[in-house]
């Protein structure tokens, strides 16, 4: 009976030791690298800001296009050019649709006999054009050559990138060595040339980022595939039998991923930059069509004295480029791996 009775007891013993260790366990819940990475962009609130305000952006300015056509953009109305701002229920000076005109401050709107029911929350340019429309739009076309941007590094860069470091040798260097002189001619030089064949526009713009905007893409997606290639599971897949575009479909680009997406975030806001700076001074998109860079190009003529219709799009832009580079750097953290705790 003790004998039975000091067994039980070193049972009892072993199992409270048992769960206290269970007890000092720390035990997290299993989650995809997508599902991790998704937590640990939300613990950044800069990032999850910028996401929300792109996602804004594209939504408003792709979604206006039923509303805001050329023919619209295009369409001039001399009796209201330069009309500042109003929006109805704001008695505020410069944004109730009043302009101070040698000191005192006048209701440019009742001057130029618009319609009461009729206002522009962004004011007017100097031909009567809506500037909120035509910032909409441009907006629009701004994105549509980031877009663009982005669909050739994703199908140039990336396919480049994966061949050259794939093959290796002789066929590397030489698929290097055409890299670089790509890359040594600047964009601006591939663009005047564009110019050369294609009136100014989007199609030139599009043409000179077809061309160039891949290089850096294609030399990161290279030097991973080196390091990917030698890996095991992608030596047990060549050894049985798989073909390379399998193997590079179904475990390189998997785990390329976090550099793709890192780095089309950080392509989108300098094609938007390029486009801007382009239609600036004025080999981009010209007038009467309109783009962001256009605008500014627009607006800092009468910048001295009507300055709304430089900072209106100016401050879209930084906005724009601002969260597209927040979203980047967030996207950065949350994909590298050195940054887990």
């Amino acid at each position: 009976m003790e004998e039975k009775m000091k067994i039980t007891a070193e049972d009892f013993q072993a199992l409270q030791v048992e769960n206290e260790l269970d007890a000092e366990k720390i035990a997290a819940p299993s989650l995809t690298f997508t599902q991790d990475a998704w937590r640990r962009l939300k613990k950044n609130k800069g990032a999850l800001v910028s996401l929300f305000i792109v996602l804004f952006m594209i939504v408003v300015s792709f979604g206006s296009t039923p509303f805001v056509n050329r023919d619209t953009l295009v369409k001039s109305q001399p009796q209201y050019a330069n009309l500042p701002t109003k929006i109805p229920g704001v008695d505020i000076n410069g944004l109730n649709g009043k302009a101070k005109v040698a000191g005192t401050w006048v209701d440019k709107y009742e001057q130029a006999g618009v319609p009461k029911d009729k206002y522009f929350l962004l004011g007017t340019d100097y031909l009567g054009r809506s500037l909120g429309q035509r910032i909409l739009y441009g907006t629009k076309i701004s994105l549509i050559v980031a877009l663009v941007a982005t669909f050739f590094d994703l199908t140039i860069g990336v396919t480049y990138g994966i061949v050259s470091g794939w093959k290796g040798g002789r066929t590397d260097n030489v698929m290097q060595r055409i890299i670089e002189v790509i890359s040594s001619v600047p964009s601006l030089v591939i663009v005047v040339l564009m110019l050369v064949v294609l009136k100014p526009g989007m199609a030139s713009i599009i043409l000179a980022i077809a061309i160039s905007s891949w290089t850096t893409m294609a030399r990161m997606i290279r030097a991973e595939t080196l390091q990917l290639k030698s890996q095991e599971y992608v030596l047990a897949a060549r050894t049985l039998g798989e073909s390379p575009v399998k193997v590079a479909w179904k475990h390189l680009v998997p785990n390329l991923s976090s550099i793709i997406i890192i780095q089309t975030m950080y392509t989108i806001p300098s094609a938007i930059f390029f486009e801007a700076f382009l239609s600036f001074i004025g080999i981009g998109i010209s007038a009467p069509e309109t783009s962001l860079g256009v605008l500014l190009n627009e607006g800092q003529k009468n910048f001295q004295f009507l300055p709304y219709q430089m900072w209106y799009p100016a401050i879209v832009l930084c906005v724009l480029m601002i969260a597209f580079n927040l979203l980047g750097d967030g996207l950065r953290d949350a994909f590298d791996p050195k940054t887990r705790r």
